[in-house]
């Protein structure tokens, strides 16, 4: 029997809190969450209007934050913009960098918010 939906979300939002919690420059407390229950068919199209509603950053230039541990010998892929610029998830540490400096990760950033406002 799976688990209920309410359970998979709260493990779900668990992981994110984690990750923030981990990293060195973020705080959990400077952070919200809404959320709703439904069947699984609905997660796509309800993430998927979300995402085209308010073009979220981490969906578009800064992607990595939901990631998990790539498990053993899969360490060679690199770091995501995330890991990048909120080190602290342990497992990202054995990742190789991002091919992209911070320097670079943060203009991109830039142009994104600036577009997205005018």
């Amino acid at each position: 029997m799976g688990q209920s939906a309410g359970f998979v979300l709260y493990r779900r939002l668990r992981e994110h809190s984690d990750s923030v919690a981990q990293t060195k420059n973020l705080r959990l407390e400077h952070f919200r969450c809404r959320y709703l229950v439904v069947d699984d068919i609905w997660i796509p199209l309800g993430e998927s209007l979300l995402i085209s509603m308010f073009s979220p950053l981490w969906n578009h230039k800064l992607d990595g934050f939901g990631n998990h541990d790539p498990g053993a010998g899969r360490h060679n892929q690199q770091r995501s913009s995330w890991d990048e610029l909120h080190p602290g998830r342990p497992w990202a540490k054995k990742l190789k960098p991002n091919a992209r400096s911070n320097a670079e990760i943060l203009s991109s950033i830039s142009e994104f918010l600036s577009r997205a406002s005018s």
